[in-house]
């Protein structure tokens, strides 16, 4: 579920979460923040959370494809279902302190 092979830059991990998402989450958020804060350590993940009011996705921000792929197919959320579809994008940050490829 991704689009090219790049493997360093920005990749945006997104997350269409099932209708009853929060409802089941709760015996699976540990291992998931877990898997979360593993990848934040070794500096693959840097941001990630739920989007929306009432919550309706999710996106996380890697510093690679594979890592971003990785964490897919690790994450109970995915395999149990609460993750309905996930895709990995580029994504070609060019503003701020830590865009990938600066342009001014």
């Amino acid at each position: 579920m991704s689009d090219g092979a790049a493997t360093d830059g920005h990749f945006l991990l997104r997350y269409e979460l099932a209708a009853n998402y929060l409802e089941r989450r709760g015996t699976l958020r540990d291992a998931h923040l877990a898997l979360a804060w593993e990848a934040a350590d070794r500096g693959a993940l840097l941001l990630g959370g739920a989007v929306g009011e009432p919550i309706e996705s999710a996106l996380l921000l890697f510093t690679d494809r594979a890592a971003a792929e990785a964490f897919a197919n690790a994450d109970p959320y995915v395999r149990e279902g609460l993750v309905m579809r996930w895709q990995v994008s580029r994504w070609h940050t060019v503003v701020g302190s830590g865009a990938a490829t600066p342009l001014r």
